[in-house]
């Protein structure tokens, strides 16, 4: 949890309110049903949730003030177009601040409240049942707090990406950008039905706290919206699953590039052959012309100079292009092997998380069939579900922070591993300060294995004035590859031989090592 802060606002949360109403009605009548221990752990919940949520906004409120500057003479277009990418910056930076507190409530706070509030009703207790209820209302506007503003950012990032698709009719960027607008799009209308499953959650705890008449009613629509959004999840999750497994076999279909090359690699190794008897004969004759005696000798031993000479760079050339045609093999392969590891490592994620998001759908159908009697609170089985479902999202989600925290430790700790070639490295960051910066959720990781991978799927597949002494068998693999990771002139909306131009424009070399990192990560 964040450190304390001292400009917190005066003001209580609703959850807290209530809480606190039910505490004092308690203390009223002198009812004393609650245990002590459940009832401070739920408190405790409410309370740690709210302090995490104001620290986040006055965190994001401290990072705006540093660009409060003004535009200068920019042109009112260029100026919204600032203010808009400001205000997405800061709400994208706001929401990921939030994600560590909706992940605490996910995975522990959520299938808390549920076992407390089972307890409660199989014990009628009302005092716990009602604490649970508090804290399930801050549990949920939480997540609701946090799905909204993922909302927001998706559907900005959606817009810019549409943008920037039709400023960029075809090539890499274009198809970068059209499959971010898609898939951010999508986000945008799943966060939003997800923001009403978690505002009718809100309703279900708050029926509860008031013991209202239409409690079962609420109950029943936060169950029928829970299932649904858990469904259309796990639903996306399957297409994620077979877009990523139709990758791979794709991938596979190339075939091992050690025997795929084999007959290039032989050719190659027949000239290196043919160069070498050709230096060695013109040795010999060499050899031979400084024993000739005659007025000729100077001439002729000039001449077999020159001969061998041109014999030995001819053997050099060849022994150069069959080591380089070899190192490209071992490049391939290693990259075809990691493209089939990042979709296997895709596969089952997205097998976890829709494993999840379906034990959640279940858990929702639970919750809307038992509603005319005590819901899902009440229901060991529906209990049961949302606690395994919450277990392997939460599963999931830690171990993509994991992952993250990993690389962005890495990058800084040890920036040689995967620095482009011929860059000037930066200086190796501590021990104390790499853990530092991986602790920096909010951050991407641009220098990190799959960015070395898409660079060197690029200088196989680029043009001749790129990629210089790669064989025209090895280019033609690695465009291969780069058809099979959705990459190919169809999805770039290009001809074949306008799609192999791209390849050979150096100013196009950052789009496509972007373009391809992308479809490296993405089914």
């Amino acid at each position: 949890m964040s450190t304390p802060i001292h400009r917190t606002s005066t003001r209580q949360s609703a959850p807290f309110l209530a809480s606190a109403r039910h505490r004092e009605g308690g203390s009223r009548t002198g009812s004393t049903s609650a245990r002590p221990l459940e009832r401070a752990l739920l408190e405790m919940q409410s309370r740690a949730g709210n302090r995490a949520t104001t620290a986040a906004v006055q965190r994001l409120r401290d990072t705006g003030t540093g660009h409060a500057e003004a535009n200068g003479d920019a042109s009112p277009a260029a100026k919204r177009e600032n203010y808009r990418d400001r205000i997405a910056a800061l709400l994208d930076r706001f929401k990921k601040n939030l994600e560590p507190i909706d992940t605490f409530i996910k995975g522990f706070q959520t299938p808390t409240n549920a076992a407390f509030a089972q307890q409660g009703a199989v014990a009628a207790n009302e005092g716990l049942k009602h604490s649970a209820a508090a804290s399930g209302t801050s549990a949920a506007s939480g997540n609701l707090l946090t799905e909204a503003a993922g909302t927001v950012v998706n559907g900005m990032d959606a817009y810019k990406s549409r943008k920037d698709a039709k400023e960029h009719e075809t090539g890499a960027d274009h198809h970068k950008a059209m499959k971010k607008a898609k898939t951010k799009g999508a986000d945008t209308v799943v966060g939003a039905a997800n923001s009403g499953s978690y505002s009718a959650a809100i309703a279900k705890e708050v029926t509860k706290i008031q013991k209202a008449a239409d409690a079962a009613v609420a109950s029943e629509a936060s169950g029928i919206a829970s299932a649904s959004i858990g469904a259309v999840k796990a639903m996306r999750s399957a297409f994620r699953i077979g877009g990523a497994a139709n990758k791979y076999q794709q991938i596979k279909k190339l075939g091992d590039p050690h025997l795929v090359q084999a007959g290039s690699l032989a050719r190659l190794n027949e000239s290196h052959e043919q160069a070498g008897w050709a230096a060695a004969e013109a040795y010999v004759a060499l050899d031979a012309y400084w024993k000739h005696e005659g007025p000729e000798r100077l001439e002729l031993v000039s001449e077999a100079i020159d001969a061998a000479w041109e014999a030995m760079g001819e053997a050099r050339d060849v022994a150069e292009n069959l080591q380089h045609a070899e190192n490209d093999v071992e490049k391939l392969s290693k990259v075809q092997q990691y493209a089939k590891k990042k979709q296997l490592t895709k596969i089952g994620k997205e097998t976890a998380g829709g494993g999840g998001e379906s034990v959640k759908a279940a858990a929702g159908v639970v919750t809307a069939v038992a509603a005319g009697t005590v819901g899902l609170a009440s229901n060991p089985v529906g209990w049961g579900l949302a606690g395994a479902g919450a277990g392997l999202v939460l599963g999931v989600t830690m171990y993509k922070a994991l992952r993250a925290a990993t690389k962005r430790y890495e990058e800084v700790h040890h920036p040689e591993r995967w620095a482009p070639q011929g860059e000037t490295l930066a200086e190796a960051a501590s021990r104390k300060e790499s853990l530092k910066h991986a602790m920096k959720f909010w951050k991407k990781v641009s220098k990190g294995e799959r960015q070395a991978m898409a660079r060197e799927i690029y200088a196989l597949a680029a043009g001749p004035d790129i990629s210089g002494n790669t064989t025209a068998e090895m280019r033609a693999s690695a465009r291969s590859l780069l058809i099979a990771l959705k990459s190919g002139p169809a999805k770039h909306k290009l001809e074949p031989d306008a799609w192999a131009e791209t390849l050979n424009d150096p100013a196009k070399s950052s789009g496509w090592i972007a373009e391809i990192a992308e479809q490296l990560a993405s089914g």
